[in-house]
């Protein structure tokens, strides 16, 4: 049996998700984090640029899945903007 890391929903499956202060968080063990921190720590420049390339479309994904939450139309963004109604 071999482990492999969990990505998008598997991951939310993986750890106990938590919401605080409009923040989704996950509560992993305390060994992963230091693991995780230590691989950050001896990654390349380049390899973390990758990381966070592939963390920014795994939660474009997520909101994708949800639905899109908070999505404003176009009428709706400029109306904010210029201080108007839709």
């Amino acid at each position: 049996m071999t482990a492999q890391p969990a990505h998008g929903r598997e991951l939310a499956d993986a750890y106990q998700v938590i919401h605080l202060g409009g923040e989704t968080a996950a509560i992993v063990p305390l060994a992963e984090l230091r693991r995780l921190r230590a691989v950050e720590r001896h990654a390349s420049p380049e390899a973390l640029e990758e990381a966070e390339i592939e963390a920014t479309l795994a939660a474009h994904d997520e909101w994708v899945a949800a639905g899109c939450p908070g999505v404003l139309s176009h009428e709706e963004v400029m109306a904010e903007l210029l201080g108007g109604t839709p």
